[in-house]
């Protein structure tokens, strides 16, 4: 009877450790939040988790996510990416095997969402990145998404943009030659602005390496090329480096910036030498109306600042999950269905009405929307100066 008994619990191990893996908490769904906290861009990473959890506050006073006919309670994983892409690759490792998520959100930057993506794709875990414009982040990944345009979409708006705008025929180019959103966008306008000018057009392309300070060589490389404008991919904590430095040197033509440029922090940090300056972005909000303003007027009550790009995208790309996950229609327990359905309901979402503007998704999982060009006006604000749709 014991040798019964003893046979009888070993079966139950064996099936319990071979069968499909479950969820641990059926009544919880868990979605991870991939994010850059601490390391080069804290304030995107600041503004991910407060506008995540400005979300989980609409779901827990809903009493819940309903799938189907049940309700289920949310629990938010968040995890720091330190912004380095090693990190990041750990951090979904981490959520997708240890803490069971269902649907990952982040990393925003393209040099931790592009490796932290393979992972995400491997795991067959869904994933969307809400702000990585590069095109390696979805390319050949069926499990992975994004919430904003791609870069080779920015790269010829801007060339379009400042050859209107302006009517300058010589351009320059000043980017991080090892963080591929910047490598790679700084490679997209050079290619526009070349097919607009003729080859040589970009008179200069320089390059420096992160976490670097002092910019006045290439700057100054710049100046001496017969440059007319400066073109820099660069984020916030760059940003008001490279032009404090150009103007010091004498400069005292455009500077241009791309989406990266968004951030609550970029005019704190540049002050006025940022004034009168544009950039492509993903909405502006100076003048937003409807929901933009709604969500806008709301973080700013509860934060104590006007949200960045980062956070609205965040806003739109919760909002595309939860819309998965309800058409779903049922939640089975078995992670490895489960994963799959809200991956395949999110691959089926073609048309999206977001805070940072309409979306039609391809069959790559990226959309296809318009980019905005933002002034930043004398008061410091990101202020709308005219829309650029595909």
């Amino acid at each position: 009877m014991k040798k019964q008994f003893a046979a009888f619990l070993l079966a139950i191990l064996f099936a319990l450790i071979f069968a499909p893996h479950a969820w641990c908490g059926k009544n919880t769904i868990k979605i991870g939040i991939n994010a850059p906290i601490t390391g080069d861009i804290p304030k995107v990473g600041e503004g991910t988790k407060f506008t995540a959890r400005m979300w989980l506050a609409d779901i827990k006073a809903a009493g819940g996510l309903k799938v189907g006919g049940k309700t289920y309670q949310v629990e938010l994983v968040i995890e720091d990416n330190e912004s380095r892409a090693e990190s990041a690759v750990k951090v979904n490792t981490k959520m997708i095997t240890e803490d069971e998520v269902l649907v990952i959100v982040g990393p925003q930057a393209s040099k931790q969402a592009v490796p932290a993506g393979e992972v995400a794709n491997n795991y067959k875990t869904p994933l969307i990145s809400p702000w990585s414009t590069n095109p390696d982040t979805t390319k050949d990944r069926p499990y992975v998404f994004r919430g904003c345009f791609l870069d080779p979409f920015q790269g010829p708006v801007l060339a379009n943009f400042i050859t209107k705008e302006f009517g300058l025929k010589k351009a320059a180019v000043l980017y991080d030659v090892a963080s591929d959103y910047p490598k790679g966008l700084a490679e997209f306008i050079k290619k526009a602005w070349e097919e607009l000018h003729g080859s040589g057009s970009v008179v200069a392309f320089e390059s420096f390496t992160t976490k670097d300070a002092d910019f006045s060589s290439q700057l100054t490389k710049i100046i001496r090329s017969g440059a007319e404008v400066i073109f820099t991919p660069q984020y916030y904590n760059e940003v008001a480096l490279i032009v404090q430095q150009a103007h010091e040197l004498g400069w005292n033509k455009p500077i241009v910036g791309s989406d990266s440029w968004g951030s609550a922090e970029t005019v704190e940090l540049c002050g006025k030498d940022c004034y009168g300056l544009f950039f492509s972005t993903h909405y502006a909000a100076a003048g937003a109306t409807g929901a933009t303003k709604v969500f806008i007027d709301r973080y700013k009550k509860q934060y104590g600042y006007v949200p960045d790009d980062a956070a609205a995208l965040t806003w739109d790309s919760l909002l595309i999950v939860q819309e998965a996950i309800c058409a779903c229609g049922k939640i089975t327990g078995n992670m490895e269905k489960d994963r799959k359905c809200v991956r395949d309901a999110m691959a089926r979402i073609k048309e999206f009405d977001g805070i940072t503007g309409k979306m039609t998704f391809t069959e790559d999982g990226d959309p296809i929307k318009c980019a905005v060009i933002v002034r930043i006006s004398d008061k410091g604000e990101f202020e709308f100066y005219k829309s650029v749709c595909p």
